[in-house]
């Protein structure tokens, strides 16, 4: 079940707001006291998260049960820590932690039709502190906006809202939605792709100049024109190596971009160009 990303988080009380962890989402397997980890393409993970495996089997179930989650790691005050969740991975697994939201069967009993509420009562009742690093994954009091705006005022990532009385269904889904907090950050521009004068991609790199993504130019009609004249007098460069996007032209450098994009991510995501200016 995969949650759909809106601008504005679901208002009404018919919903509940948990913390956006922007981990790898993992189901536990538990089966004859034995526990096996999945990622969301089916691929066992087991020994990558050997920890996490060893705290699942402690848990007290009789024939089994299915978790879903994700796997993070956390910062000394508890943020989320993205950067450094694949280094963990391969080198500090005890630094993993996962994130359990949901019940999907328990001990033979399927509950992906039980209700949403249900499903993580039963989930919260079997998940004691002794099976650390496995943790329940909190809904907040509160308003949507009331939450999302503390959670931004935090440095989170956003947050996940779920419908209440919703069945668990596989694939996209709008009973469940998550909104991203945006940050803001200044990138240098290494090319344009344009399809005439007023769609166009914005080519971005950052300070080691490596290729970090694209963003959308929405910028006003006259900063937009300057861009342009920029563009065109710094064209000629050569396309950075094993880069090849079509219809792409190369600039030299010299021209930086303020980019709106989503926080959390290792590359620019839902991301544009706001202002440009040349570097100092």
């Amino acid at each position: 079940m995969l949650p759909t990303l809106v601008d504005e988080p679901p208002e009404g009380d018919d919903w509940i707001h948990e913390l956006k962890f922007d981990g790898y989402r993992t189901q536990i397997v538990i089966a004859d006291r034995r526990a096996r980890l999945f990622t969301r393409n089916g691929h066992d993970w087991t020994l990558k998260y050997l920890p996490l495996a060893e705290a699942a089997e402690r848990i007290q179930v009789g024939s089994g049960a299915v978790i879903d989650g994700e796997v993070i790691v956390a910062e000394a005050e508890g943020k989320p820590n993205t950067k450094a969740l694949k280094p963990a991975i391969r080198t500090a697994p005890k630094r993993l932690i996962y994130i359990a939201f949901d019940l999907l069967h328990l001990d033979g009993y399927d509950f992906r039709d039980q209700p949403l509420q249900r499903r993580r009562l039963l989930l919260h009742a079997m998940l004691k502190p002794e099976h650390e690093p496995i943790r329940f994954s909190q809904s907040f009091e509160g308003t949507s906006t009331e939450i999302f705006d503390a959670i931004e005022r935090m440095g989170l990532d956003g947050m996940v809202s779920k419908r209440l009385g919703s069945r668990y269904r596989s694939g996209r889904t709008i009973d469940w939605m998550k909104t991203t907090c945006f940050v803001e950050a200044e990138f240098g521009i290494i090319g344009v792709q344009r399809e005439g004068r007023e769609s166009a991609m914005a080519l971005m790199a950052d300070e080691t100049g490596n290729y970090v993504g694209s963003a959308f130019v929405t910028l006003p009609k006259g900063i937009r024109e300057r861009l342009w004249q920029r563009v065109q007098a710094k064209a000629g460069a050569k396309p950075p190596k094993g880069l090849d996007k079509e219809k792409a032209e190369w600039i030299r450098p010299g021209l930086i971009g303020r980019v709106r994009f989503l926080k959390g991510e290792e590359t620019l995501r839902h991301a544009t160009l706001k202002d440009v200016r040349e570097d100092q």
